[in-house]
């Protein structure tokens, strides 16, 4: 990823996000408010102007989803299931007494903003590199801060999450949290991965820990369905291509490593969409 770009791949699922909401099957799929607040978000933060918008929300740009979904089969209508699910975690987890909610790798996602006045008593963080980080806190600036949900941009490749949030006077580390990876660790480096498990164990005492993943295939690479080879190739070339992947069934003996405990009982539904799979760890202290 350049630098000083913002992601492509957050600008895209917030399109798609807004593309989604003109298919109608998907009212009772998408968390409630998301298509409008998104649609908010992307044209305070100039990430999108107003033409972007009309095309991204309309009958034709949904065929043209549908038509390009043979790629990666049903991955269209996942980024609504994903949203749903995470945002149903976090709701699951504040019910449970969480008082902390940290978002990695956010882009234009509005969960944090969308849900901070409905629970005041928790702080929401989002964690992003700076150059999707800066034109989403443009756009919070002007569609309206909340007092508990907290910006913060930094490059984890460069900056350990400890260091973090040892410099930051609104965490506290030992308030019960929910931590999501959506749709983040596929771009990360395996090491990259694995100091991120061991760094997101270390800031909180009391975590719950809900991430998307992609499987890896039998010849040891991400798997993206049938036509892989291509996805893969496209991935690459668009400068954000997938690094890391795992199987299914080590994903339990892979969390233990980095002192997490798989816990599919708080799954509640079904562990995939698309070409993507869910996962819900806890920390094992």
């Amino acid at each position: 990823m350049n630098d000083s770009i913002p992601s492509k791949t957050a600008y895209k699922v917030a399109l798609n996000i807004l593309t989604l909401g003109e298919k109608p099957e998907m009212a009772g799929v998408l968390p409630p408010g998301i298509v409008d607040a998104t649609e908010k978000l992307l044209i305070a933060s100039d990430a999108a102007d107003k033409r972007t918008i009309r095309w991204s929300r309309s009958a034709w740009m949904v065929r043209v989803y549908e038509a390009f979904d043979w790629m990666m089969p049903g991955q269209f209508e996942a980024f609504a299931h994903r949203k749903a699910f995470c945002e149903r975690q976090v709701q699951m987890a504040i019910a449970a007494k969480a008082t902390q909610v940290l978002v990695l790798g956010a882009g234009y996602d509005t969960m944090g903003w969308r849900l901070a006045p409905k629970y005041p008593h928790v702080n929401f963080f989002e964690i992003d590199h700076p150059a999707t980080a800066s034109l989403k806190a443009k756009g919070i600036d002007k569609i309206g801060p909340q007092p508990n949900l907290h910006l913060i941009a930094v490059d984890l490749g460069k900056h350990k999450l400890i260091d973090v949030f040892t410099e930051n006077a609104s965490w506290n580390r030992t308030a019960p949290t929910i931590i999501l990876a959506e749709g983040f660790l596929q771009y990360l480096p395996p090491q990259a991965v694995q100091d991120l498990f061991t760094q997101c164990a270390a800031v909180s005492t009391e975590s719950r820990m809900v991430f998307s993943y992609i499987p890896t295939g039998r010849d040891g690479r991400p798997y993206a369905g049938p036509w892989t080879k291509l996805v893969l190739r496209f991935l690459k070339t668009s400068g954000e291509p997938w690094l890391w992947s795992i199987h299914p069934e080590a994903i339990g003996q892979f969390l233990a490593l980095f002192g997490w405990i798989s816990a599919p009982e708080l799954m509640g539904e079904s562990a995939k969409h698309g070409v993507e799979l869910y996962a819900v760890a806890t920390t094992s202290s």
